[in-house]
């Protein structure tokens, strides 16, 4: 498999893999620099709580600098930053490998509260009931106030065929779905033909997923398809590379996405030369559940006048995560950069606006798509 480039463009599928870790250890003055007094201050209560502590069963130094790190993550008060122990670090992990053990739902923090972006078709939580716009208010009884994705990944993850129930609230009605955990992997890209027009569905934007549009855009082409609907809905990101090589396939030259970082520097990335293009005329249907890799996506082709944007206002989530590991196996996932459109226009918070605002849903704005591209 080539070596690919990894950035977090989505809820649970989103992470950057580093290359290279650091090491906290425990801390010690000798990591304090000269005049850090607030360094100093945190080495100082370490120092002072492990030696004079009364009850020394209770000076379990772990747990001392896992109470540590996760307060100052809990500080920052970011839905995409968490403190990872060893089992959520690897299960955030397992979303390079294409698959997971889970239930099929990809999720997201809106204003506090854990909501279900989507739900892939056949899955546990598919075949449950679950529906997207879903909250998620407690997995096996806990409550998740307060949680983010990366701290709510490994309570819905687990072993295939155990079960998991989730506390979900809907239009104010409590309900429970219990289902058992099994493999999933996340469905790709797929297309068929109205008449003309090629229907072409990114359901997420996995490792593959550029490699799968590849042939799609090839037959499209032999079918003599005069237009193209690419549908975003519900689709919750992905790997950065992915997006930008699909982007390529429909924009030639110049900027796919920007990242501003914490300086206030910025950094684009152009796109990259495609063995295959199409120049077809183009709709992209989004929704409020669109969010991450596809809004960067959607931006990209409504900033180069490439397609017009339909549907309603997207999520909204353009943070820049990096997952750091630390000793132990445990890791921080940190929000730090923002992704903006070619253009400079800020995703986070604020979502794509659609050309063509619609409250449309399903084959209703598919055919509303569909009357467009051909004229009517």
């Amino acid at each position: 498999m080539t070596t690919r480039w990894k950035v977090a463009l989505g809820s649970l599928l989103s992470i950057i893999l580093l290359s290279a870790s650091f090491g906290l250890g425990y801390i010690t003055a000798a990591f304090a620099p000269p005049g850090d007094t607030y360094l100093n201050r945190v080495v100082e209560a370490w120092d002072t709580i492990t030696s004079n502590y009364v009850d020394q069963a209770k000076v379990d130094e772990n747990a001392l600098a896992e109470a540590a790190i996760r307060g100052m993550m809990g500080f920052i008060d970011d839905p995409y930053s968490a403190y990872l122990d060893a089992e959520g670090f690897i299960s955030l992990q397992q979303n390079f490998e294409g698959s997971y053990v889970g239930i099929g739902a990809e999720m997201a923090v809106r204003d506090g509260a854990v909501i279900v972006l989507t739900v892939y078709p056949g899955s546990p939580a598919a075949r449950a009931g679950i529906m997207p716009g879903d909250h998620i208010v407690t997995v096996d009884g806990t409550s998740t106030e307060g949680m983010t994705i990366a701290e709510l990944a490994p309570l819905v993850r687990g072993d295939a065929g155990t079960s998991v129930t989730l506390g979900i609230e809907r239009d104010g009605a409590s309900l429970l779905f219990t289902m058992a955990r099994e493999k999933i992997t996340p469905p790709s890209v797929t297309m068929e033909m109205e008449g003309t027009i090629a229907y072409i569905q990114i359901s997420s934007f996995t490792e593959h997923a550029d490699e799968d549009m590849l042939p799609i855009l090839q037959q499209i082409a032999a079918n003599g398809a005069t237009g193209i609907i690419l549908d975003l809905r519900g689709n919750p990101g992905g790997l950065v590379t992915t997006v930008i090589n699909i982007a390529s396939y429909f924009i030639t030259d110049g900027v796919v996405l920007t990242i501003r970082d914490r300086d206030g520097k910025t950094t684009t990335y152009d796109v990259i030369k495609q063995p295959t293009t199409t120049n077809l005329p183009m709709v992209v249907l989004v929704d409020g559940y669109s969010a991450s890799g596809s809004e960067v996506l959607s931006g990209a082709l409504q900033d180069h006048h490439r397609a017009v944007i339909a549907g309603a206002q997207t999520f909204g989530k353009g943070s820049v995560d990096q997952l750091f590991e630390l000793p132990g196996g445990t890791g921080i996932y940190l929000t730090i950069a923002r992704w903006l459109t070619p253009n400079g226009n800020l995703i986070e918070g604020q979502g794509i606006t659609p050309d063509f605002p619609s409250d449309l849903t399903g084959n209703d704005l598919l055919n509303w798509g569909i009357g467009y591209l051909k004229g009517t």
